[in-house]
């Protein structure tokens, strides 16, 4: 039982899919603010990969977050007033998984099915 709230910790390892959607810019297209969002990632040296509806990063709580953060205020910076994200993130203690391990173990099973 945990006596000090103010002392837990954040989680070492997660992965979050986010979908970072600037709001209000006068056009339908997102592409040019998820490219800005592509390369602070790329700077930032986390692990993450981009996929049709948002962006799976992978790293400690503390740095997915910050990152994830930055992103808004990079979006932001593009002109757009508001960002809203949507974020599903994931921790294990069990064992240590990346995102393409997660994937590979699928179609792994999918192989072995023979699909």
């Amino acid at each position: 039982m945990v006596s000090d709230y103010s002392k837990v910790e954040t989680p070492a390892r997660c992965y979050v899919d986010f979908c970072l959607v600037p709001v209000g810019t006068g056009h339908p297209s997102v592409a040019k603010e998820v490219a800005e969002v592509q390369k602070l990632l790329k700077a930032s040296g986390l692990s993450y990969t981009m996929h049709s509806a948002g962006t799976t990063v992978e790293g400690s709580w503390d740095d997915v977050m910050k990152v994830i953060g930055q992103a808004h205020t990079v979006v932001h910076k593009t002109g757009a007033v508001r960002v809203q994200t949507s974020m599903r993130a994931g921790t294990r203690t069990d064992k240590a998984q990346t995102a393409e391990q997660k994937v590979k173990r699928v179609e792994e099973i999918l192989a072995k099915d023979g699909q």
